[in-house]
């Protein structure tokens, strides 16, 4: 049987066409970082034939796998569900659209190898490449700014969606995280830094991709799961 080194998971909802380029891209790079690795397609209950495509790739390559969900689990219950199934030493995921450019996977998953405990990409560094609209870009300084002072983060940028992370050692972290959307990112990385895990920050280039909005529902609950952790972990 083949060592899986590198798990890479892809979380999925109505994907379909994103997900022609990022199986093959995803394959590419990691064949240039890792012997042995497996792409997972966290595909979470969609309804434009996503499953039915994931299902033609996995026949194609045996590193493809698929963790198909008939019901809508959430992003985070998704990524919880990967993450535990995944059989690499090392798991990562990023988003299906790719705007995190893929050259910086290798720098993720060697911090990793190197000791850390998660590696997670961020846009807000000085030394960060990033296209974006405006109003995107100032609710994603305004969001981080909430969460270092609310919560005593010491990271920049926490809904960046490439991170890699020691398997062993988030599996003990996962029954903590509640959320069960797009605040997992933030709730993992801020239970992560009060448990004391090692944490690397890495400038990474970004675009922005065709049709993304934020919407000023998505702002109002971004700032309420905040202070709902905030909440949870002072006990009240």
């Amino acid at each position: 049987m083949e060592v899986i080194e590198v798990s890479a998971i892809i979380p999925v909802y109505n994907d379909r066409n994103a997900l022609e380029h990022a199986i093959p891209a995803s394959v590419e790079s990691l064949s240039r970082i890792a012997v042995g690795f497996e792409v997972i397609i966290a595909e979470d209950g969609s309804r434009d034939g996503t499953a039915a495509y994931a299902e033609r790739m996995v026949e194609q390559d045996r590193r493809i796998r698929l963790l198909h969900s008939d019901e809508r689990l959430g992003r985070g219950r998704a990524l919880n569900r990967a993450i535990s199934g995944a059989r690499g030493d090392i798991v990562c995921y990023f988003d299906v659209d790719l705007a995190t450019d893929m050259r910086h996977l290798g720098e993720l998953v060697a911090c990793i190898r190197n000791g850390y405990d998660i590696a997670t990409g961020s846009r807000l560094l000085s030394e960060s490449r990033t296209a974006r609209s405006g109003v995107r870009e100032f609710s994603s300084r305004g969001y981080n700014m909430l969460v270092r002072a609310v919560l005593g983060s010491t990271i920049h940028d926490h809904q960046c969606g490439f991170k890699a992370f020691n398997r062993e050692r988030i599996l003990k972290l996962l029954p903590q995280v509640e959320a069960a959307h797009w605040f997992w990112d933030t709730e993992i990385l801020i239970r992560a830094q009060r448990l004391g895990y090692r944490i690397a920050e890495l400038p990474v280039e970004w675009r922005e991709s065709r049709g993304t909005t934020v919407k000023l529902r998505d702002i109002w609950e971004m700032g309420s799961a905040v202070f709902g952790l905030w909440w949870r972990l002072h006990g009240y």
